[in-house]
């Protein structure tokens, strides 16, 4: 699959699930495979967007992108407490891939819009997050079949970690910076 036929399927598989449509599983490769892919598109991602935050405010030095990339990874981190929080509170044995993998791909989109809302006007990014938010609610209700409540709890939770863990990040390293 080529790079551009695979943001497609995902983007046609989210509309699907926006929808409530049947049939969106078919646009994810809900697989090990599908799942790695869905990493390697996240990370080119990643990097794509450190890139053009460098365009502002300057290139990082090797450690600072690795810090960088490693941010970006504890993303991911803070989608799978979001999935397994949620599954363990249910005591469901509801499987891993059709949750994570299209959440990666939302994961994606909000990674690349919130780098342009915040380079051009960051006032915007709430309705970002509540955007998010609404796709992982549709996600739970369609990929998890978990009542509204649940879907409404893992949406919010998520988004939660997402958005709070720069903010944390952000005065933990201020924290720890002596001053002069």
């Amino acid at each position: 699959m080529t790079l551009w036929l695979t943001l497609r399927d995902a983007l046609t598989g989210w509309l699907k699930l926006l929808r409530n449509e049947p049939g969106w599983e078919a646009f994810f490769r809900l697989s090990r495979a599908g799942l790695v892919t869905a990493l390697a598109l996240f990370y080119l991602f990643a990097f794509l967007a450190v890139m053009l935050a460098s365009l502002q405010v300057g290139v990082p030095t090797l450690p600072g992108f690795i810090n960088i990339m490693l941010v970006q990874s504890l993303w991911l981190a803070a989608l799978l407490i979001g999935i397994f929080v949620t599954r363990n509170f249910l005591r469901a044995r509801t499987p891993i891939l059709p949750l994570l993998i299209p959440a990666i791909f939302a994961l994606i989109a909000y990674l690349v819009l919130g780098t342009l809302v915040s380079l051009i006007l960051g006032a915007l990014l709430p309705l970002l997050w509540l955007g998010f938010a609404v796709l992982l609610f549709r996600l739970g209700r369609a990929a998890g079949q978990w009542t509204r409540g649940v879907s409404v709890a893992f949406a919010v939770l998520t988004t939660v970690l997402l958005v709070g863990l720069p903010m944390t990040l952000y005065m933990l390293s201020a924290a720890a910076i002596p001053a002069a």
